[in-house]
């Protein structure tokens, strides 16, 4: 008799600040534009294009908390030898601000305090703070969204989810070519849902996901970029996970790990919820 395949979600994280630490959370809520929480803040230039940790590698020793996290304060920023910042909500002007050279969009300045606690956190003299205070103003690709989809500061879409059987697999293929390899952590894909149960790359097939009462669409799988060289927790750079996908999960000239989920309603989601794909 065959054994029914259960998928749960083992794992739940959000990144309270675009390229900051992962934060892990056991449960939480997802609204139309991701995780509560979730790449609310954004360090941009001086021409207010996005800084993200593939220019930048300090951002990852930065922590930031916020009500996504289970804290208090709007935002609160935390890196080893400096004081802790707790930034509130701004209010004032909108600035323009862009990602990857799409079209502006308004933002508000967190002010003078968050960007020189920034500064001197990541030694750029140029960054400042931003955060997004209405997600609908974002709508995304419509070659795999609809008019209804939004987002705040993620690259390309409200969620990303990883699974384990399929990193597993990444690992061991890595070794067959450098069996001294470290596993690669997934926390170099930045997910939101990791979840585990099912076979290697069952996901490529998925056009629908049900977390509980949670239901969402798989809009395409990731091109992988040079963010995932760089380990979150030593900073250094490398050539994983690229060089071993660019030998098995490599086609239209770029590396694929890991997909982006648009919700199509509104739900709370934990660990151990079950997980139904079609």
């Amino acid at each position: 008799m065959e054994q029914e395949t259960i998928v749960k979600v083992v794992g739940l994280y959000i990144y309270p600040v675009k390229s900051t630490g992962a934060r892990a959370i056991s449960s939480t809520y997802a609204e139309r534009a991701g995780l509560t929480g979730d790449r609310e803040w954004m360090v941009v230039d001086a021409a207010g294009e996005l800084v993200s940790a593939r220019e930048c590698p300090e951002l990852l020793a930065i922590t930031a908390d916020n009500h996504g996290t289970g804290i208090a304060a709007d935002l609160q920023l935390s890196r080893a030898g400096m004081p802790q910042l707790h930034v509130t909500y701004p209010t004032g002007g909108h600035l323009p601000v862009s990602m990857f050279g799409r079209p502006p969009l308004p933002a508000l300045h967190a002010g003078a305090d968050a960007d020189a606690w920034l500064r001197e956190a990541t030694g750029r003299a140029d960054i400042q703070l931003v955060w997004c205070d209405d997600p609908a103003r974002r709508t995304l690709n419509p070659a795999w969204s609809t008019a209804d989809d939004h987002a705040r500061f993620p690259d390309g879409s409200p969620m990303t989810l990883l699974s384990l059987a399929s990193l597993k697999q990444l690992n061991a293929w890595q070794r067959e070519s450098n069996p001294a390899a470290e596993p690669l952590s997934p926390l170099r894909f930045r997910p939101n849902i990791i979840i585990d149960g099912d076979e290697p790359f069952a996901e490529d097939d998925w056009q629908q996901v049900q977390i509980g009462t949670l239901h969402l669409r798989v809009a395409h799988a990731i091109d992988r970029c040079s963010m995932t060289l760089i380990d979150p927790v030593t900073r250094e750079r490398g050539k994983e996970p690229i060089r071993t996908l660019a030998r098995h999960r490599a086609w239209d000239g770029k590396t694929w790990f890991c997909s982006h989920l648009l919700p199509d309603n509104e739900a709370t989601v934990s660990i151990g919820d079950h997980v139904e794909a079609r």
